[in-house]
C-alpha cells in the first residue's frame, strides 16, 4: 500500500516538472506549442512513464506535437533527473490525452439534442 502512495507522488512530481518545463520553453522545438500534460502515469517497477497531454489543433498539429515530444524524450528525462533528483527516471511515452475532446463533443451532441437539432 505504501508504494502506490509513493507511486501517485512521483506521477503527480512528474506532471508538474514536466508542465513547468514545457511553461518555461525549456523544449526549444516549435512543434511543441500550448501543450498541456493532464496525467501522467508511471509503472510500479519506474521503468516507464506514460505521459498524457492536450493540445489545441488539427489532428496533424496533434501528431506533429507527439512527435517533437518524443524526439525529445531523452533530453525531458535528463532535465527531470536534474531537476527532481530522483535516482532512476522512467522512460518516457507520450499519448494525445482525448478525453477533453470527447468531453466537448458530447456536450455539442447534448445541445443539439436539446435545441430538437
Amino acid at each position: 500500500m505504501k508504494g502506490h502512495h509513493r507511486i501517485e507522488r512521483l506521477q503527480e512530481l512528474f506532471r508538474e516538472e514536466l508542465s513547468r518545463m514545457l511553461v518555461e520553453g525549456r523544449v526549444k522545438d516549435p512543434r511543441v506549442g500550448f501543450v498541456t500534460i493532464t496525467k501522467v502515469e508511471v509503472t510500479r517497477d519506474l521503468g516507464f512513464a506514460t505521459v498524457y497531454f492536450s493540445v489545441m489543433g488539427s489532428e496533424e498539429e496533434k501528431e506533429d506535437t507527439l512527435r517533437a515530444l518524443e524526439h525529445a524524450a531523452g533530453y525531458i528525462q535528463g532535465q527531470l533527473g536534474r531537476g527532481l533528483r530522483i535516482r532512476k527516471i522512467p522512460r518516457l511515452r507520450f499519448k494525445v490525452d482525448r478525453n477533453l475532446e470527447h468531453s466537448l463533443r458530447i456536450g455539442e451532441l447534448l445541445e443539439k439534442i436539446r435545441k430538437g437539432d
